[in-house]
């Protein structure tokens, strides 16, 4: 079993909902994949969100099973 880890979006820009915007899980983009271990994957994502301002639209890591 490996892990990957990756960032997406959880907004979209739209007018028609409040404050403009509207709920939908974006694109993932992978970071890293094959990590050995989900004890290594959440210290990625840990690490990732500590060191990145998730603005407007709530960039976040994340990860999954391979």
């Amino acid at each position: 079993m490996s892990f990957a880890v990756f960032t997406r979006t959880w907004w979209k820009e739209s007018p028609d909902w409040p404050n403009g915007l509207e709920p939908e899980a974006g694109r993932k983009t992978y970071l890293e994949r094959g990590l050995e271990s989900e004890e290594d994957a959440r210290a990625l994502c840990h690490d990732w969100n500590r060191n990145h301002e998730a603005g407007r639209l709530s960039l976040k890591a994340e990860f999954e099973e391979e």
